[in-house]
């Protein structure tokens, strides 16, 4: 078995780092593996070698990610999912909507739950030691649903459309913010160059690590040449194995296999020939109704109290995972009330953490199911975390604080959407900063209306998925001027460190960056960042393919009954 996927030897750094860990011996699913693997994936090596690097067989979920060979199968799978509407993948801020996508538009990449990289219409790729230039390699034999092929022009074209700062709501911008010449907002002349029929060069002003990982997140789903998203429905082009037949948001939407399409993948998945996702509404109550009256086959994701239920059921089986999924509740510093800024006054700020304990926000909003989290957005499972000390807890300070500021007087309104986790976790907020004395009364809005305007609200509680890497988090939400920056919060000394973190391939070096970073979102008091959340799923016996996914995706495509 080769070692990687390319013939490219994997940089010394990394050669370095496997041997010091099996020296060290790192325990199954510790930061330190895990951030290996992510790095080693990234850098070109296959699942198997990934795990031999590190003396260790490949664990039966890596294998089965691996394409296996089998026959197509039949039958219908009903899901339990929020539907939302759909639009150009690049502006989604919502992974329900990609699911359903999913069915027909593909990925260069996949990340998969033991944080490695799996390539998917990228048949592999190669990285230069300094991560200045990667070579894509396209995968042959892959065709549109239309017959036409799919081929490296079509990975170009995609990646300049990720790189259209002025296209608005694109977030993938902000992924490959590397590539994009800031004076046009557009791609970088001829940093993006097709080398052959199936071959792709990107070469980078300065080394960025992230772009693997954000090839596989779910913005980035490959469109075809010509894409409207105003006709995406009733010209479905795609290179998956599935086309759209409805989708109502808010109730329901199928995808139907289409058997006419010469799917590159075929024997290796697409067994489902009819896949419904049905929209239970935000109550988990309902989920579950539905489950005892024999109407879904598998839940997306559920929460708290419900999980005891679910686990009851005949015939179900659950699945687990630890994550950095989270919730942050948080102040948006550009949002005025009332004619003024009240989170512009980093004092504030500080009071809102000080009053809150991330320890009581995880038992009463999460039920304890998941870990405390430090204030800023680094999770242990992330490459490059550093540890830092427990956030402070202090009412007193709060108080006083806020008299200081001149805000004792002032009433915060603390808005979540209308569900079960979300609203509890703000519900407890609301109860600690009252403890507080800090003036309080919450607001409850209906996920379509909150999601219309999250980003801008003045003082909000949003989720937000697990992403491989911290810098790419970072880069998404906490750069200056990003469209999914909820916080309004603009740091210089934040901004050029975070572009050092992505050029800084060694991750003991990285983690020391990454300490800085972690340091000054603490110190702004951006935002109150209280826990890690472990998430799980259920799916009925002999689904395969349904166990809860790391970052929240269904992927039709593994989705059989056995």
């Amino acid at each position: 078995m080769s070692p990687h996927r390319t013939r490219r030897p994997l940089p010394d750094w990394l050669t370095r780092h496997a041997r010091r860990l099996r020296q060290g011996g790192a325990a199954a699913d510790s930061p330190d593996r895990r951030e290996f693997l992510a790095m080693a994936s990234a850098f070109g090596a296959s699942s198997a070698a990934a795990y031999a690097m590190l003396g260790l067989p490949t664990p039966a979920a890596a294998q089965r990610a691996e394409p296996a060979a089998s026959g197509p199968g039949t039958g219908t799978v009903r899901i339990q999912m929020l539907v939302r509407d759909i639009g150009d993948p690049r502006t989604l801020d919502w992974f329900q909507a990609a699911n359903f996508t999913r069915g027909w538009l593909e990925y260069l990449v996949s990340y998969e739950n033991d944080g490695t990289f799996r390539p998917r219409l990228l048949e592999g790729w190669q990285i230069s030691e300094d991560a200045s230039e990667y070579t894509l390699i396209v995968r042959r034999g892959v065709t549109w649903n239309d017959g036409s092929q799919f081929t490296a022009a079509d990975v170009v074209r995609n990646i300049r459309r990720w790189c259209d700062r002025t296209a608005p709501g694109n977030s993938m911008a902000g992924r490959f913010d590397v590539l994009i010449d800031p004076a046009t907002g557009q791609a970088l002349e001829g940093a993006i160059n097709q080398t052959g029929s199936h071959e792709v060069v990107l070469s980078l002003p300065r080394p960025d690590i992230s772009l693997i990982a954000g090839m596989a997140d779910y913005p980035a789903a490959i469109v075809p040449e010509g894409f409207d998203p105003e006709t995406m429905l009733e010209n479905p082009i795609g290179t998956g194995p599935y086309l759209p037949e409805t989708l109502e948001p808010g109730r329901r939407a199928v995808l139907v296999r289409n058997d006419a399409h010469d799917w590159w993948g075929a024997g290796d998945g697409a067994w489902m020939e009819r896949i419904e996702f049905i929209d239970t509404g935000t109550d988990p109550l309902a989920a579950l109704a539905a489950a005892e009256a024999g109407l879904i086959d598998m839940t997306h994701t559920v929460e708290g109290t419900y999980l005891d239920p679910f686990e009851a059921l005949e015939d179900w089986r659950t699945h687990d995972i630890r994550t950095a999924a989270t919730v942050v509740i948080r102040p948006n510093q550009l949002a005025e009330v009332d004619g003024r800024r009240p989170y512009a006054d980093i004092r504030v700020r500080r009071a809102l953490q000080l009053a809150m304990s991330n320890a009581v926000l995880l038992e009463l909003g999460h039920a304890d199911r998941g870990e405390v989290a430090e204030n800023h957005h680094v999770s242990p499972l992330h490459p490059a975390y550093a540890p830092m000390p427990a956030p402070e807890y202090d009412p007193m300070q709060a108080r006083q604080l806020m008299i200081k500021a001149g805000m004792y007087d002032f009433e915060h309104e603390l808005i979540s959407i209308d569900d079960s986790w979300r609203r509890n976790t703000a519900d407890a907020a609301e109860a600690l900063l009252l403890d507080a004395g800090i003036k309080v009364r919450r607001r409850i809005l209906p996920g379509p209306l909150f999601w219309e305007g999250w980003a801008t609200l003045p003082f909000s509680v949003t989720d937000w998925g697990h992403r491989p890497l911290a810098v790419q988090t970072y880069a998404l939400a906490y750069r200056s001027g990003e469209p999914w920056n909820e916080f309004g919060w603009s740091n210089p000394e934040f901004d050029a460190l975070l572009s050092d973190a992505l050029a800084t391939l060694d991750i003991d070096a990285r983690r020391a960056i990454m300490a800085k970073l972690e340091a000054l979102v603490r110190e702004d008091a951006v935002t109150v960042q209280p826990y890690w959340r472990t998430l799980t799923n259920h799916t009925r016996e002999g689904l395969e393919g349904g166990a809860h996914h790391i970052a929240f995706e269904i992927r039709p495509a593994e989705l059989r009954w056995t």
